[in-house]
């Protein structure tokens, strides 16, 4: 395993996003925390959500004072072959558990555990399914806990895999799912809730003025005087780029002027998105106002931050989706959200208030044109919309979670 160098943040900045009884709270947790060694695992450092999230926990946790260190597992090709299955299959797609599978995963799930044999740790998180089985091997401590962080939808979770999986995860001293809905009804010793946050003072989400957000998406060829959809995710079937293109061309027969980006990093643990990267770009043809852009275009968070700032709308029409992060990043920019109604997105968009939930490619473009051609309802979404985020979906709160929940060991 490898242990992730983070940059340092100052918890004093955050200041502004909580009110005095919450900082009363976070200086009685931090003292019932001293002394305590914490780890946070997870799959990769670079790439999809759980990383972003880390990049700011982290640092900010330990500024705080916590003692926390964040290492992630090694691997090859081949196991994050067997893990985005994993990853498909625990949200719901069928298939059948392999001999091979079994054999890849819990081969490297040993190997990082050997790791882990001079560790001095009372609490380790494991995030997500990939090394989820480092458990089994670990040197057994008896004032060690052991905690399993889920981000997936697993409301409909493949029974084989998630049988599979429960060999371990039900030997966890608790496990934290995103929302309710998500936590099959298996005897776990104990069950938190704690929704994913937004760092307000990224470079993804610092405030942008209006005039260099615009130039910054002229440099990918988007005209920033007509309209523009975007979607900010991975390339992945859940996430729906091709039904996001579908909306596209169906809004474009009534708004011509209409633009569409598809913004997103390529993570070093979904080797499927190079897959359907080219399925996206087939599916977008040789349309020039489609404009496909990812990290290797030169994407960084200030261009993810800029094309959230200046879209008019922002889609985010996912299948499954275990939170959505990118939805809470465009409401707290002003930015109206169309998202598929499952899972974590349920929990950010208030229907008709902060945007609109959608089952259907056709649903989902009739809710757009209706937007685009109502500026004050639209305006009124963009309020509300970074209200709801303030109060619900901060890094502030996320920490305060965490903190709540360390505190129970």
């Amino acid at each position: 395993m490898q242990l992730v160098e983070v940059e340092k943040k100052e918890f004093k900045n955050y200041l502004q996003f909580i009110d005095e009884e919450t900082a009363e709270e976070f200086a009685r947790l931090i003292d019932k925390l001293e002394g305590k060694k914490i780890a946070m695992i997870s799959a990769t450092s670079f790439g999809g959500g759980v990383a972003e999230k880390m990049r700011s926990l982290v640092p900010l946790m330990q500024d705080l004072g916590v003692d926390v260190d964040w290492w992630v597992v090694f691997g090859h090709e081949e196991f994050y072959r067997v893990t985005k299955t994993f990853h498909n299959r625990l949200q719901g797609q069928k298939g059948v558990l392999t001999p091979a599978e079994k054999e890849i995963y819990l081969k490297y799930n040993h190997m990082n555990a050997s790791y882990m044999k001079e560790w001095l740790y009372d609490i380790i998180v494991i995030h997500d399914p990939q090394p989820a089985a480092l458990i089994a091997y670990r040197e057994e401590r008896p004032s060690e806990k052991w905690l399993w962080r889920c981000h997936l939808d697993t409301s409909t979770a493949n029974e084989e895999y998630w049988n599979f999986l429960y060999k371990y995860t039900g030997q966890y001293d608790a496990v934290i799912f995103t929302m309710q809905d998500y936590a099959p009804a298996d005897s776990f010793k104990s069950v938190a809730f704690i929704p994913p946050s937004i760092d307000p003072l990224s470079m993804k989400n610092i405030p942008l003025e209006i005039e260099e957000a615009r130039e910054i998406i002229s440099r990918f060829g988007v005209d920033p005087q007509r309209p523009l959809l975007s979607q900010v995710s991975r390339f992945d079937p859940w996430k729906d780029p091709l039904g996001v293109i579908d909306v596209y061309k169906i809004v474009k027969k009534e708004l011509p002027s209409i633009q569409l980006a598809l913004v997103g990093s390529m993570a070093s643990d979904d080797p499927e998105g190079w897959d359907y990267l080219y399925r996206t770009l087939r599916r977008a043809g040789e349309d020039y106002d489609i404009k496909v852009i990812t990290n290797f275009n030169g994407i960084s968070d200030l261009e993810v931050n800029a094309f959230q700032t200046v879209s008019d709308l922002v889609l985010q029409k996912s299948l499954r989706e275990g939170f959505g992060l990118t939805v809470a990043e465009s409401l707290w920019k002003g930015t109206p959200v169309l998202g598929g109604n499952v899972g974590g997105i349920k929990l950010q968009i208030e229907h008709g208030v902060t945007g609109y939930l959608v089952d259907t490619v056709e649903e989902c473009a009739q809710k757009a044109l209706k937007l685009l051609r109502n500026p004050v309802l639209l305006a009124e979404m963009k309020k509300a919309g970074r209200e709801k985020v303030r109060q619900e979906f901060l890094v502030t709160r996320n920490i305060l979670d965490y903190l709540r929940l360390f505190s129970r060991f």
